[in-house]
């Protein structure tokens, strides 16, 4: 099967930088790329940014670059449509893909198994378009939700009664962008896949987790590196063969 690895990451960010700045000695966005590298599944790898130095950090690990271009780079572009565009350039030089896994390059605590996982599941349920890490949080269960009205006040953003108790509520998960497995350009391209990720597909599995840790701020950085010492994962070693 053909199955690249897309890691998509904007240079612009409130954090100078934080896609490539150092976690454990390693720049960030290489943790991810090791993954992806040490997965069973993944035979083809490319970085979608308007960054220099974030391509040419991911080419260390054998990452094609993809340059974005800058309407797609904007602080209101959207993921889906970097992906599509990025799709259609891999396809031009790779056929078309059978799975797609969209990496996010401020995200470290990613590992193989996971990757591998998620591919298995959609594997194994030909009818899903994606299968998608996700994580539960009760307190910020979206029923419990207030929007905030022009004259400051809060409604909900349901009609009719809610229960105060969270084990009374549906269960509500919430996507961890770690990574996402999309079933190709007919999940990507699909005209009705789900908002606000329409590249998601329609029918979306998720695959439970306790959550990724993002980065934005220098905390970050510290809480990814101790996650990746707390699961014990391999420092990225690019000549190691798969």
């Amino acid at each position: 099967m053909n199955i690249c690895a897309l890691m998509i990451g904007r240079g612009g960010s409130s954090l100078k930088n934080k896609n490539v700045l150092p976690v454990l000695g390693v720049p960030l966005l290489l943790w991810g790329c090791s993954a992806a590298r040490r997965s069973r599944y993944i035979n083809h790898y490319y970085i979608s940014s308007d960054d220099s130095g974030i391509l040419a950090t991911a080419a260390l690990a054998g990452f094609q670059p993809i340059q974005r271009p800058d309407h797609l780079a904007t602080d209101t572009a959207r993921s889906t449509d970097a992906v599509r565009h990025a799709l259609d350039l891999i396809e031009t030089e790779a056929g078309a893909m059978d799975i797609v896994v969209v990496m996010h390059a401020n995200v470290g605590t990613v590992t193989d198994e996971f990757i591998d996982h998620c591919i298995e599941r959609l594997l194994e349920n030909p009818g899903a378009s994606s299968v998608i890490p996700s994580h539960e949080n009760a307190e910020y269960h979206p029923m419990r939700a207030k929007q905030v009205q022009e004259d400051g006040s809060l409604l909900s953003f349901f009609d009719g009664p809610i229960s105060p108790n969270r084990q009374e509520l549906p269960t509500a998960v919430f996507f961890d962008h770690s990574f996402w497995v999309l079933r190709g350009r007919s999940a990507i391209f699909d005209s009705e896949g789900q908002e606000p990720w329409p590249c998601m597909g329609r029918r979306i599995l998720p695959f439970m987790t306790q959550g990724c840790l993002d980065v934005h701020t220098l905390e970050d950085l510290d809480r990814t590196a101790a996650w990746i010492m707390n699961n014990k994962v391999a420092l990225p070693d690019f000549d190691r063969p798969k």
